[in-house]
């Protein structure tokens, strides 16, 4: 017996390895091959390909596609009909299976609702991706992306809170600190 939940209308091919405790919804796909951790929440019409990978503690919202060549570490969320992409040059003409770009979303990221990320990227850990934005460049930690194309706006903590001059996050206290252009928290 699984120890997850698959709906009736779901389909999870063998060879798919899914964790403990997660939950797969309505329409979703998942593909042999396709690693899945613990404790995720799969959405309604959401499609995992058979070599992308989903740490532990992920939310993926509905329609939402994770092609090949995907690999979301820990405890990402990722928002409703939000898009990866795998081939960066696609034609319908023209088979590029072998021109697969590696997208790699570190722990704790948050991507908004109808994000794009182009594919090829790294999006650092804690970073929050606004709703809308189009991501064509890595994303360092905890940076806040808003716009087409996103850019840095500002630093979020954990929490996923805007950080003001002082970098002491409003709602746990935790400080950071900046070295180097990149945020880090204070040990």
């Amino acid at each position: 017996m699984a120890d997850y939940f698959v709906h009736n209308t779901a389909r999870v091919d063998e060879g798919a390895q899914i964790g403990k405790d997660t939950k797969i919804w309505h329409f979703s796909h998942i593909m042999s091959g396709a690693r899945i951790g613990e404790c995720c929440s799969i959405g309604q019409n959401v499609n995992i390909a058979s070599t992308a990978i989903v740490g532990n503690g992920v939310k993926i919202q509905n329609n939402i596609s994770i092609y090949d060549s995907i690999i979301i570490e820990d405890d990402v969320f990722c928002g409703p009909s939000c898009v990866f992409t795998n081939v960066i040059n696609p034609r319908a003409f023209i088979e590029r299976k072998t021109e697969y770009k590696n997208t790699l979303v570190k722990k704790g990221a948050s991507i908004g609702a109808n994000a794009t990320i182009v594919c090829g990227i790294t999006l650092g850990e804690y970073c929050f991706i606004g709703a809308g934005a189009v991501v064509t460049k890595d994303v360092p930690a905890y940076a806040l992306m808003v716009g087409v194309p996103a850019k840095q706006k500002d630093w979020v903590s954990r929490e996923g809170e805007i950080l003001d001059n002082t970098l002491i996050c409003p709602s746990t206290g935790e400080k950071y600190e900046i070295i180097n252009n990149q945020l880090y928290p204070k040990s």
